[in-house]
């Protein structure tokens, strides 16, 4: 088995990556953490930084869960890479952090979130901080 999360470092990417950590140890199954950028590293919050990276990984170690992490900048959108990156790994369940957006915000910013639900192949865990 195996469970994709999407990890940015917010309250809603620990969060995501708790629940990942928790399902994964559950079921002796592996963990492929996803945290990428299109390219605007130094604008984009939400990519982590080598030292945020550094830390996942030894909350993932000291886990004692099975791993892989996907970081680096290459240049599409975050979905996209989530979507990918199921599907790459044969994943059984993606999960994802939510954060609270207004209908306007969502009507001309997107959701990643909406467009992981409405098109991941596999089931979709979303939670909440």
């Amino acid at each position: 088995m195996t469970v994709v999360v999407g990890y940015v470092p917010t309250p809603e990417g620990a969060a995501a990556l708790e629940q990942a950590v928790d399902h994964v140890r559950s079921r002796d199954a592996r963990l492929v953490v996803v945290n990428t950028s299109r390219g605007d590293r130094l604008v984009d919050e939400r990519y982590a930084l080598d030292d945020q990276v550094a830390r996942v990984r030894e909350r993932l170690d000291d886990a004692g869960v099975a791993y892989d992490v996907v970081h680096g900048v290459h240049g599409r959108e975050a979905h996209d890479e989530l979507l990918d990156a199921a599907r790459d790994h044969r994943a059984d369940l993606l999960v994802i952090g939510l954060r609270r957006r207004t209908p306007v915000g969502k009507l001309l910013l997107g959701s990643t979130a909406q467009r992981v639900l409405l098109e991941a192949r596999c089931p979709v865990l979303a939670v909440k901080p």
